[in-house]
């Protein structure tokens, strides 16, 4: 059984994750990644059930349960930014077209979401993310990857990017029109030593 300390890390990892796939959902008007929102809405709600058992189990005392309702208040103010991200993906899956304005101020944010396909001739092909190094060398962090139709969540370090992957990254607008380059096999990543990731700042 995890540990509490393990419920609330998921549980954080997984709204974030939300957030960002409901902004995408949005943004590029996929019902696939809306599903996949209310999806991961439930484990939420799951999660939180089970930290709420898991305290009470574990208070033996007035102190202990003090203790543990400050946890319990982040585990409940978790599942209201996963209910947000859920409010945001239903807008899609019942036909809301967003409205010009949402896409420039996406745009215009501290950072953008980006998807992106990867071509067969492209050096992103057959090689993990830790090969890559993709957030260093062009300031995109793969948030998550739809491969067919499926998804994959949170891809880490090991995970193998492979031809026709759809990605979705975040990061800055230098950075997705780089990573579309690439994606696209326009561009290597030995061409990087000309370009400037700090051009956003200009």
């Amino acid at each position: 059984m995890p540990s509490i300390k393990d419920i609330l890390i998921e549980m954080k990892n997984m709204s974030e994750l939300m957030v960002d796939l409901a902004y995408s959902a949005v943004l590029f008007n996929s019902k696939d990644a809306s599903h996949e929102v209310l999806k991961l809405e439930n484990r939420i709600n799951s999660l939180n059930y089970e930290i709420k058992t898991q305290s009470l189990l574990a208070a033996r005392s007035k102190e202990d349960a003090e203790e543990l309702t400050a946890l319990l208040e982040i585990a409940e103010a978790t599942e209201s930014i996963a209910n947000a991200a859920k409010d945001l993906a239903d807008l899609v899956i019942k036909g809301f077209k967003p409205h010009p304005i949402f896409k420039r101020v996406m745009e215009e944010s501290d950072e953008m979401i980006a998807s992106v396909t990867v071509k067969e001739d492209s050096e992103l092909c057959n090689k993990s993310l830790g090969d890559l190094l993709l957030d260093t060398r062009t300031g995109m962090r793969v948030i998550a990857i739809r491969r067919y139709d499926t998804w994959i969540y949170g891809p880490n370090k090991h995970t193998v990017i492979l031809e026709d992957d759809v990605l979705l990254a975040k990061g800055t607008e230098t950075g997705s029109d780089i990573l579309v380059q690439i994606a696209d096999g326009e561009m290597s990543f030995d061409d990087l030593s000309d370009i400037s990731l700090d051009d956003d700042d200009d």
